[in-house]
C-alpha cells in the first residue's frame, strides 16, 4: 500500500493546485487520466471505491461495433464505432482480439434469416473490411461447426467478426490508471468526494480516505465528473446542471465450466428477444445477458435473472446435462449507465445507445462524462484532452500518442529474452495461452523486471495460488505497482481469479496468507479476515 500512501500524501499538500482532477476510475476516468497525464498536465484521479470498480468490472468484454444499433438505422453510431473498434485493435494487438460470433435464427423471428445475414455484410463494409467476412450457414452447417447448439427450432444462422478483451474488462482499465500514474498523475483509489465547490477560480474537493477516514482538501483548475452511474449525482454535489442524464439498464453474467470446444461466442435472441451471448473465457464460460431496466445503480442478480439464463442456455445448447445452480462459479452484475438526452426517463430506453456524451460547463471548467463502450475508450480520452486545452490547460505534449501497447523493439527484446530462458516451460497446468503471452499482455515492457526476477531466482516462476496462473514475481509486482487496498482489488478486478474459481477453493487456497502478507505486511490478517466476511 506504500503506492497509495505515497499518492495520498501528495494530494494532501495544501500548496497543490491540479490542471485537472478526475472523479471516477472506471473507463471514462482512466482513458482521462492517462490522455491528460500523458500530455503534460498536472492530474489527480480519485475513486471512492478501487479502479474499475462498478460498470467496467461487470461488462460483457466485448469491443463491439455496435451491430445492434443498425436496427434503430444509427449508421453513423456504428460507423464510428466500427472505427474505433479498428484502432483499439490496431493499438492492443496482444489484448484486444477479433472473434468470430456465430448467430441462430429461430422460426419466427422478426426478420428472415438471409435479411439479418444481409445486414452482417453491410456491418462488414462499414467495418472498412478489417475482420474476416460473414458466412451464411444452413441449419446443416451451424450442426457441423458448433454440435452444441440445438437446432430444432432454427431455419439458418451466419458467423461474423468482431473483437473481445482476452483478459478481464477491469484489466484493461487499469492499466489506463497505471499508464497515468507513469505519466505523474496521482491517482488514489478508496477516495471519495463529498463536496465540490467552485471559488476564486479552482475547484476545492472536499475528500474522505474510506480506509483510514482521514480528511483533506484537493484544489483543481478543472473537474472531471467520470462517476460512471453516479455521474448525476456528483453533479447534484457541484451543482451543475446538465442537459444529460442517466437511465441504467442491469446487465448479468453468469461464470461456468466451459460448454463448448472452439473459441468463439454464440449469439442468440433469448425467449423474450434480448440479445443473449455464450463467451468463452478461457476455460469457463461467460452466459449472459439480460438487459433490464432499473432505477438504481445498486443492482445484484436475483433468483429471476439465473432462472432466466439457465432456461435459455439449456434451451439454446444441446448439453451432455442441464446447466443448473450449482454448476454457477461466480456471477457478474452491473449497470449499463445510457445518456439520455433530456427528458424524464421515461423514453424508450431499450434504443438508447452506449454512445457518449460530454456536457461542458465552460464557465465553470467542469466536464460531465454520460455512457460509453469500452470500444470508444481511445475517443474519449482525446475528447477530454481537447477541451481541457479548450479552457485555457496547457498541454505541452500535445501531439504524445498516451494509449497503445509498448513498440514493438520493447516487444522483441522481451520475446527474445523469454525464449532464451525458455520462459513456456514455466506455464501453470491447464493455463489457457503460454506463460510469454500472457505476460506480455498484461505487463507490456514492465514485463522485463518480471524476467529478470525469475533469471536471479527461478522460484519467482513457481505458482504461489492454487487454481490460480499467478507466480510469485507477479504478486510481488502487484504488491509495488498496482496498489491493492483490499484482498478484492487484486482477486476480482487486478486478476479475475474470483470469476473462474470458486469463493471455497481460493479461501481454502494454499498461497492466499502468503499473498496476504506480500500484499499487506502486518495489516495482512485484517485485511483476509475482511475479505471472507465480504463473502
Amino acid at each position: 500500500m506504500n503506492l497509495r500512501n505515497s499518492n495520498i500524501q501528495r494530494l494532501k499538500q495544501q500548496d497543490q493546485v491540479y490542471d485537472a482532477l478526475v472523479i471516477g476510475g472506471g473507463i471514462n476516468g482512466a482513458v482521462s487520466a492517462a490522455s491528460l497525464s500523458a500530455k503534460g498536465a498536472k492530474v489527480a484521479l480519485i475513486d471512492r471505491g478501487d479502479f474499475a470498480g462498478l460498470t467496467s468490472s461487470n461488462s460483457s468484454n466485448l469491443a463491439w461495433g455496435g451491430i445492434k444499433y443498425l436496427e434503430s438505422h444509427e449508421y453513423l453510431l456504428v460507423n464510428n464505432l466500427c472505427k474505433s473498434r479498428n484502432h483499439l485493435m490496431r493499438s492492443y494487438p496482444s489484448t484486444v482480439k477479433e472473434i468470430r460470433f456465430l448467430t441462430t435464427i429461430a422460426k419466427g423471428f422478426r426478420f428472415p434469416a438471409w435479411f439479418v445475414y444481409l445486414g452482417t455484410i453491410f456491418y462488414w463494409i462499414i467495418g472498412r473490411f478489417f475482420t474476416q467476412a460473414p458466412d451464411y450457414m444452413s441449419v446443416k452447417t451451424i450442426k457441423e461447426r458448433e454440435p452444441s447448439i440445438n437446432t430444432d427450432n432454427a431455419v439458418g444462422g451466419f458467423e461474423y467478426s468482431d473483437a473481445y478483451l482476452f483478459d478481464n474488462d477491469a484489466r484493461f482499465v487499469f492499466n489506463f490508471v497505471r499508464s497515468a500514474m507513469n505519466h505523474g498523475c496521482d491517482a488514489a483509489n478508496y477516495v471519495e468526494s463529498t463536496e465540490a465547490v467552485r471559488k476564486d477560480g479552482l475547484w476545492h474537493i472536499q475528500a474522505r480516505d474510506t480506509i483510514s477516514g482521514d480528511t483533506f482538501s484537493i484544489k483543481s483548475k478543472v473537474l472531471i465528473n467520470a462517476c460512471g452511474p453516479y455521474v448525476d449525482h456528483h453533479n447534484q454535489l457541484a451543482e451543475q446542471k446538465t442537459e444529460h442524464r442517466h437511465l441504467f439498464s442491469k446487465g448479468i453474467h453468469l461464470i461456468i465450466d466451459r460448454v463448448t470446444e472452439e473459441d468463439r461466442i454464440l449469439a442468440f435472441f433469448a425467449s423474450d428477444g434480448r440479445l443473449f451471448f455464450v463467451i468463452p473465457m478461457g476455460n469457463k464460460t461467460s452466459v449472459g445477458t439480460t438487459d433490464t431496466q432499473v432505477d438504481s445503480p445498486e443492482v445484484e442478480v436475483t433468483e429471476e435473472d439465473r432462472s432466466f439464463v439457465l432456461d435459455n442456455i439449456n434451451a439454446l445448447l444441446k448439453l451432455d446435462k442441464p446447466i443448473v445452480e450449482d454448476d454457477i462459479i461466480a456471477e457478474r452484475c452491473g449497470v449499463r449507465p445510457l445518456a439520455q438526452k433530456g427528458g424524464d426517463g421515461v423514453a424508450d430506453w431499450v434504443k438508447l445507445s452506449r454512445k457518449h456524451a460530454v456536457d461542458v460547463n465552460q464557465q465553470d471548467q467542469h466536464l460531465s462524462i454520460f455512457g460509453g463502450k469500452t470500444t470508444d475508450c481511445i475517443n474519449v480520452g482525446d475528447e477530454i484532452a481537447g477541451l481541457v486545452k479548450d479552457f485555457g490547460v496547457e498541454l505541452p505534449f500535445e501531439d504524445y500518442k498516451w494509449y497503445g501497447e509498448d513498440d514493438d523493439a520493447v516487444k522483441d527484446k522481451f520475446y527474445h529474452q523469454a525464449r532464451l530462458m525458455n520462459l513456456d516451460s514455466y506455464t501453470v497446468e491447464g493455463s489457457s495461452e503460454p506463460l510469454t503471452q500472457r505476460l506480455w499482455r498484461r505487463y507490456g515492457g514492465n514485463a522485463l523486471e518480471l524476467l529478470e526476477d525469475i533469471r536471479q531466482d527461478t522460484r519467482q516462476a513457481e505458482r504461489l495460488m492454487k487454481d490460480a496462473e499467478y507466480l510469485r514475481c507477479e504478486i510481488e509486482h502487484t504488491a509495488r505497482f498496482e496498489m491493492v487496498t483490499k484482498l478484492e482489488d487484486f482477486l476480482r478486478r487486478r486478476s479475475k481469479i474470483t470469476q473462474v474459481v470458486r469463493n471455497e477453493d481460493i479461501i481454502d487456497a494454499p498461497g492466499l496468507k502468503e499473498a496476504c502478507k506480500i500484499f499487506f505486511g502486518d495489516e495482512w490478517q485484517a485485511k483476509l479476515d475482511e475479505y471472507k466476511e465480504s463473502l
